[in-house]
């Protein structure tokens, strides 16, 4: 295979079909539209691309023809819009849209409704890279760093549009329907509640210094520029600020630990509260959030509602633009009913609808690891015969949404005998310093950072139960499907997608999101043993689950589907056969 330079590169492994593999009947065209790089998987974009990648190159072991435009992220000195190939990732051509007018991710685009709602010379843009490219059919998985119009744009030019809805961007530009990031968001009041809901940095600022570092970053290099920028704040912030005198640092050592001198000796164990000083305080630099709570009904009266009936201000109208996008697509196939049923109460077309529940490699894995288990068919924890704790785990990240701080609210409300038969792991990918410090008097608490693909698998054998206290209207969770893919039971938030998959007590329970109350109960319930924890097989006959190559073989046979009915006698207007042959083709893409 030669390569850009005109040299030799070795045969890609990671495009060779392997055996039993699926294979397209008849290979399309395709173009994923995204704002993360493809490549970076889950390190940037989270679940939502990490989903797209797998997708776009099990599609491209298929034998389908996949190309990639990410957009909102690549910004240059250069002046105007253009696109340039990046890379070619596992089959998947993939290419960057610099210098965007939106703004990717979603918060920093929050004061740019005009442009988000219409762009005309970007949407321009990408129809030239469609052409280019020839795709026949375009999935979009994000539309941040776009524009709404450019669905009925695509769809004019004659080609077919499948949306993979990963959040609730299309009706909320905060994306979680999350007000302020810290509650559910039950009434938009036309828009007017999402005045200020989040408060980003002036998008003209961010683009501005986008293009600056960006540019010379690609220039000098990535360390040089570092090195250049931090010797610049240095010296700015040494020439601005007013001098101060130098005092001397006051330090004071922690008390003794009141145990001190008794050594091994333990006194009065049964009257002892069975934490651990280590006089670690919460000062005015640690941010504790109060998080919203939810009704057990919250999904039930969230769907009741009419919020979605008013249009009082810009951010209504680009509620309204961004439902009218869905429904110039040619199908919309969110992976949980709970999103496919919020966006047809805010006014999708019933027949644009479908639910495709997700497949992802590492699933598999999960799933094979769980069955091959000589422990398979055992429970894992029995109540009366235990001889070791029950453990519990947190995976995600510190993020409000993910609820992290219902959990360690929940943990100091158990009682003493409850908590010391627990184990809790907290894999929490950001800055957790400030829930260490709270549950550092808990021995039974462990903080072990983040997790990664190649971690999981062996994480897996090293708790009982998952918990996943999150609060916001969730979609198909990862984490969850990881959980009941490795066989393990889960305590979820009776919140968005979730309740979809746990069949209680089967294989979960479900608390009301946002009550560390009700998480402490359940975990105090599966310790006293009043709900037997299922093996990892029986947690297999209660789940759903959807299997790698099936998710890839059904995605594919839906773009049959719409391709099949774009291309029926008949569909194709004169106007759109005008504009595709009009339309300059992208040819060669321009480098920077």
């Amino acid at each position: 295979m030669s390569s850009s330079n005109g040299t030799i590169d070795s045969v890609d492994a990671s495009t060779t079909p392997p055996p039993g593999w699926p294979s397209a009947p008849r290979p399309f065209k395709v173009a994923f539209l995204g704002w993360a790089r493809l490549s970076m998987q889950a390190r940037e974009g989270s679940g939502y691309n990490l989903s797209a990648s797998e997708l776009a190159a099990g599609l491209a072991l298929m034998g389908h023809r996949v190309s990639y435009l990410r957009s909102g992220m690549d910004y240059s000195m250069r002046p105007g819009m253009f696109v340039r190939k990046h890379e070619t990732w596992r089959g998947v051509d993939c290419y960057d849209f610099f210098n965007s007018p939106n703004l990717a991710p979603a918060a920093a685009n929050f004061q740019r409704m005009a442009h988000e709602a219409a762009c005309p010379n970007q949407t321009s843009m990408v129809l030239g890279w469609l052409d280019g490219v020839g795709a026949e059919v375009v999935h979009i998985h994000s539309l941040e760093g776009y524009s709404l119009d450019l669905v009925a744009e695509i769809r004019r030019s004659g080609r077919a549009v499948v949306v993979t809805p990963h959040n609730y961007w299309y009706c909320c530009p905060q994306v979680d329907l999350l007000h302020k990031e810290r509650e559910v968001c039950m009434d938009y009041e036309g828009g007017q509640k999402c005045v200020g809901c989040l408060t980003p940095e002036s998008g003209q600022r961010v683009l501005a210094r986008r293009r600056r570092e960006q540019t010379m970053t690609r220039v000098f290099g990535h360390a040089p520029y570092q090195s250049a920028r931090h010797l610049w704040l240095f010296v700015k912030s040494r020439a601005t600020s007013p001098r101060r005198q130098k005092r001397p640092i006051k330090w004071s050592p922690p008390p003794l630990d009141p145990e001190i001198g008794l050594g091994f000796e333990v006194r009065d164990a049964s009257g002892h509260s069975g934490t651990v000083e280590h006089n670690l305080k919460i000062d005015e630099h640690d941010k504790i959030v109060t998080l919203g709570r939810s009704d057990v009904d919250q999904n039930e009266r969230f769907l009741g509602a009419t919020h979605h009936l008013k249009v009082l201000n810009e951010y209504g109208r680009r509620r309204t633009a961004g439902i009218d996008a869905l429904n110039q697509a040619n199908l919309v196939i969110p992976p949980s009913r709970f999103v496919l049923n919020t966006y047809l109460k805010m006014g999708l077309d019933p027949a644009k609808g479908r639910h495709l529940r997700l497949g992802q490699v590492h699933f598999d894995q999960l799933n094979r690891v769980a069955r091959r288990s000589p422990y398979y068919g055992m429970r894992p924890w029995d109540a009366s015969t235990a001889t070791g704790p029950l453990r519990f785990a947190f995976h995600g990240t510190v993020r409000n949404n993910k609820g992290l701080e219902i959990l360690v609210s929940a943990i100091p409300l158990l009682p003493k005998e409850i908590r010391q038969r627990c184990h809790f792991q907290i894999r929490a990918a950001g800055w957790d310093w400030t829930f260490r410090k709270r549950l550092s008097a808990y021995p039974e608490v462990q903080f072990c950072g983040g997790y990664d693909m190649l971690q999981l698998l062996a994480s897996v054998g090293e708790f009982d139960v998952g918990i996943l206290p999150h609060v916001w209207f969730e979609n198909s969770p990862l984490v969850l499907l990881e959980h009941l893919h490795a066989g393990k039971f889960v305590i979820a938030s009776r919140l968005g997608g979730p309740p979809e998959w746990i069949d209680e007590p089967r294989n979960g329970m479900l608390f009301p999101a946002g009550c560390p109350e009700a998480l402490a109960a359940c975990i105090e319930r599966l310790v006293k043993g009043e709900v037997a924890i299922p093996s990892p097989r029986e947690v297999h006959e209660a789940s759903i689950l959807r299997s790698y190559p099936d998710h890839v073989r059904e995605v594919s046979s839906v773009y049959e589907e719409v391709l099949g009915r774009l291309h029926a006698p008949g569909n194709e207007t004169g106007d759109q056969v005008a504009a595709r042959r009009e339309r300059p083709v992208l040819s060669s893409v321009p480098r920077a």
